[in-house]
């Protein structure tokens, strides 16, 4: 599992407050999965020809936009936007291992 993400994928910031990215990663990890974090730098409101890093053209390949976030599960199946990959991770909770019991 990979979650693409703009520059980074902290929550809060003091100028901006709440970060969409931040939100989404956040959501997956208290979901129970430990994805790994790909920066797709870029902005999505730029012109294509400077949203050429590999993760934006990898989120382009998967989606058919530069926009971030994007979680790509195991499957390939790709989910695009915070509140999609935030609801994916609540409906979603990772499977723990059962507890063992004393013999």
């Amino acid at each position: 599992m990979r979650i693409y993400v703009c520059w980074d994928s902290a929550v809060k910031y003091p100028v901006i407050g709440d970060h969409v990215c931040g939100i989404a990663a956040k959501a997956v990890v208290d979901a129970g999965y430990d994805p790994e974090i790909k920066r797709a730098y870029g902005w999505k409101n730029l012109p294509a020809l400077f949203n050429q890093t590999p993760g934006r053209r990898q989120v382009k390949q998967l989606t058919g936009s530069y926009e971030v976030p994007v979680l790509v599960l195991d499957d390939g199946t790709a989910i695009a936007g915070s509140q999609e990959i935030v609801a994916w991770a609540a409906a979603n909770p990772a499977q723990t291992a059962p507890a063992r019991t004393a013999a």
